[in-house]
């Protein structure tokens, strides 16, 4: 008769506590008890609960909370050994930025999550602070406010405003060097293929850069103090293509190609027009990328137009 091998059932409360964390490590956002529940259905509730609060009570896992309940997630030593000697509350206010990751968060809502009086917050903040465990960081989304993150973490673009900003401050005529060195570089190219005298579509094809290539030359240029990525070379490409000075157009590559993304790439190259545009196109209307969003009334208006108002001053 054939021998039938039974899974073993844990039992063992160490066995538990290390599949929990096992767990952990496979859900680093945290897991819940449903989860545990699902992965050991033949150990009670009360083995589970022994086990989860012993491992709360040395200190190897943090009790979050979400919209659906209660999270449990392995706690990371490095931040547990920074921690050392705080109180429970510098520990939940260091938890709340920690979550907030490289976006940070404000004192309005880190006042929120953790229920505490401004004032006690204001001094855990100072505390963390002087301890280089945080670090406060202007947001070009609010002059006067600071949002909290980690020390050790780069500020998110959408709190500095990326390389177009310093000092909250917008470098119009850095983005303007920008501009004119990326359409001069794609002119060149153009030129360079009208006079090697072949035929217009190999002319054409030859005329094309990636945008790759355009930030290798703008990098080799050394014209920014900021080290700038393809995602900002592309943006001064796009206001090229809205001033009807580039066109772009896109192309199947192999994967690992420099500026290569998810299969495709962009190539960019100088036009001239052909003929005299109209004047409407001219009008800030004629090339709006939200012109079909655009009513009186609305949050895009004709009345309140920037653009508009700059074009009939001039």
């Amino acid at each position: 008769m054939a021998e039938v091998k039974v899974k073993q059932e844990l039992t063992d409360p160490v066995e538990i506590e290390n599949r929990i964390k096992d767990l952990c490590q496979q859900f680093p956002h945290g897991i819940t008890d449903q989860v545990i529940q699902n992965d050991m259905p033949h150990v009670e509730a009360q083995q589970r609960a022994m086990a989860i609060n012993r491992l709360l009570s040395v200190g190897q896992l943090d009790l979050l909370r979400n919209s659906t309940g209660l999270l449990y997630r392995l706690k990371d030593t490095q931040s547990a050994s920074k921690m050392k000697g705080s109180d429970n509350q510098e520990k939940l206010v260091y938890q709340i930025i920690e979550d907030a990751g490289n976006k940070g968060i404000w004192s309005r809502d880190i006042r929120y999550k953790s229920n505490l009086p401004l004032t006690e917050i204001n001094k855990i903040l100072k505390n963390l602070e002087s301890k280089k465990l945080i670090k406060a960081v202007k947001s070009v989304a609010a002059s006067k406010k600071k949002v909290y993150m980690l020390y050790n973490l780069q500020p998110d673009r959408s709190v500095t405003g990326g390389a177009w900003y310093s000092d909250q401050d917008f470098e119009s005529e850095f983005v303007e060097v920008l501009n004119q060195q990326c359409f001069k570089f794609l002119q060149g190219k153009a030129e360079v293929a009208r006079d090697s005298k072949q035929s217009p579509m190999v002319q054409r094809n030859s005329s094309f850069a990636t945008s790759h290539e355009v930030w290798k030359y703008i990098c080799e240029l050394g014209i920014s103090k900021v080290e700038l990525s393809m995602d900002d070379i592309e943006t001064i490409l796009n206001t090229l293509i809205y001033d009807g000075k580039v066109e772009m157009s896109v192309i199947a590559a192999k994967e690992g190609t420099a500026g290569c993304v998810d299969g495709q790439m962009k190539l960019y190259r100088g036009v001239n027009p052909i003929i005299q545009s109209t004047g409407l196109v001219k009008t800030p209307c004629g090339l709006c990328p939200v012109f079909d969003d655009c009513h009186e009334g609305g949050e895009i208006s004709p009345s309140t137009c920037i653009y508009m108002t700059e074009w009939l001053d001039f």
